[in-house]
């Protein structure tokens, strides 16, 4: 196996961008690297989903495209609160957070990103890393979805932590945001 191509496979992640892909072969020249990763596509070795950005193989996590295609973002909303069981409903799309509101199909796969101020954004809280993604905790895909959707519908709030909410609500700096926090506390906590 070639050495530059058992480098990427040390990696464990499964998409790369072309900065990771620089990284790990060590190129800093762009037309160098560049040339490497067209030969490489083109032999197969290396799978171009976008501009920029590559899967070892078609093997891979949805979730970690998404957060490769735009930095920052992370994934939160409907897909962070469907794996919590906090909704029911299946969507094939996976949701995301990011700098902008945005919609596009990649190899077969629908991704919804939807803009966050920065300060919420950029804010690291109730956000963990996992399998070379970004996921929101329930609590900040929760309220994530009541920053941008006041009358969102939740199926399940049981696996909600109030406290954690209370915790987090501050970044949104808004008081709306609050004040629902608090109804929907009142209404559902048990």
């Amino acid at each position: 196996m070639d050495n530059l191509i058992a480098r990427l496979y040390q990696s464990p992640k499964t998409i790369l961008t072309t900065k990771d892909i620089a990284l790990l072969w060590q190129e800093t020249n762009p037309a160098n690297l560049k040339s490497k990763i067209s030969y490489y596509a083109g032999r197969g070795a290396l799978v171009r989903l976008t501009r920029g950005v590559f899967a070892k193989d078609k093997k891979y996590d949805p979730r970690e495209l998404a957060t490769s295609l735009y930095a920052p973002s992370y994934i939160s909303f409907e897909t962070a609160l469907r794996e919590a069981g906090v909704i029911f409903q299946h969507y094939d799309t996976v949701f995301a957070a990011g700098p902008w509101s945005l919609t596009k199909t990649i190899d077969g796969h629908a991704f919804t990103f939807r803009k966050l101020k920065d300060t919420v954004l950029f804010n690291p809280a109730g956000v963990r890393n996992e399998n070379n993604y970004s996921i929101a905790t329930p609590e900040r895909a929760f309220l994530d979805m009541l920053y941008l959707f006041p009358r969102s519908h939740f199926d399940n709030l049981g696996p909600i932590d109030w406290t954690k909410c209370r915790e987090l609500a501050h970044i949104y700096g808004n008081k709306q945001l609050a004040a629902r926090l608090v109804a929907y506390e009142k209404k559902y906590a048990q």
